[in-house]
């Protein structure tokens, strides 16, 4: 299906619809795909005052992202609710968009410590489009729908395009919806066409890019902010964080068990000797020996309260009589 802000130049036989045959343009009407009228002269200039202009663009990427606060909030909800239920976050993207999806997902585990099954990224093309671009996955929409075959209900299921019109991610929206999972899309178009395709759009206005169309570079740097965002604020209010600190991390080798005593003792303010104690009881549990320390309790009955608390610990912590849910750390 074709929008009223694309359209199709044919210079011979096309392959139906929703894929471009080998005659066929598609001429993509987005502001990604605008030309920057500050930087015509980008070929002509020595390389630093080329990084100065790049910067210089950079540098309006923040503020974009903040005016689409409000709406990314509403996705982060969607997203506490899918873990909540026992439901899965998913990610669809093709390019830069699916790239920045891929890393997303997979720094999640090792960083707040939750199965790698919580979120997970699907990119066109597969693996194989990660490392390499593979022209023409991004333009298949039953590749999309197939993809998300393995959403269920209650799932969430973000999808990334920076044009906001991506065939690829409208079959995986489409198909989610139809499994009942609740929908977002990303995009760096706030007139994207996908837009009704979602629950929650959160469309960024990141303009003309340096270079023209390299969506990589100012529509990419939005994406990245805006997932690490949501992700980061889905893993504080699930309960993976304790004050501003990754309470999550399993200490499963000699670095991490150095971090996390380093971690223990910011949120205690206990020696090293007793929180390195702490973690040794609690079998390299983070939150299980900093609940332990904080409420004065052992390992077991803090592994417990734990459990009660669904994993957070200033729940845990006022179910003990160790602290206030809602008490400020400093």
């Amino acid at each position: 299906m074709r929008t009223e802000q694309e359209s199709t130049v044919h210079g011979g036989d096309g392959r139906g619809p929703d894929r471009a045959g080998d005659g066929e343009a598609v001429i993509v009407r987005s502001p990604t795909e605008t030309r920057n009228s500050g930087t015509y002269d980008i070929d002509l200039l020595p390389s630093l005052e080329i990084l100065r202009q790049i910067n210089a663009e950079d540098t309006t990427v923040a503020a974009a992202v903040s005016a689409v606060l409000p709406a990314l909030a509403e996705a982060v909800e969607l997203g506490v609710a899918a873990l909540e239920s026992g439901a899965t976050i998913h990610y669809f993207g093709a390019g830069t968009s699916g790239r920045i999806a891929a890393q997303d997902a997979a720094e999640l585990p090792p960083t707040y410590g939750v199965p790698a099954e919580w979120v997970v990224a699907h990119h066109a093309g597969g693996g194989d489009a990660l490392s390499r671009a593979l022209e023409g996955v991004e333009d298949d929409r039953e590749a999309g729908r197939a993809d998300a075959a393995g959403v269920t209900a209650g799932s969430l299921v973000v999808g990334l395009a920076a044009s906001g019109r991506t065939p690829y991610v409208g079959g995986a929206l489409a198909a989610a919806r139809e499994r009942g999972a609740a929908t977002v899309l990303i995009t760096a178009n706030p007139d994207a066409p996908l837009a009704s395709a979602a629950d929650v759009h959160v469309g960024v206005s990141t303009g003309a890019e340096v270079i023209a169309g390299s969506t990589r570079m100012k529509a990419g740097t939005a994406q990245k902010l805006l997932l690490n965002s949501f992700s980061t604020a889905v893993m504080v209010r699930i309960g993976r964080t304790y004050s501003n600190l990754m309470v999550g991390v399993d200490a499963t080798n000699g670095k991490l068990r150095g971090r996390v005593v380093t971690i223990l003792v910011e949120a205690t303010g206990l020696d090293e000797t007793a929180c390195a104690r702490a973690l040794s009881a609690a079998e390299g549990d983070t939150r299980v020996a900093l609940v332990s320390l904080l409420a004065d309790v052992d390992a077991a009955r803090a592994g417990q309260a734990l459990e009660r608390a669904r994993g957070r610990v200033r729940v845990a912590l006022a179910d003990l009589g160790g602290d206030d849910a809602t008490r400020p750390v400093s």
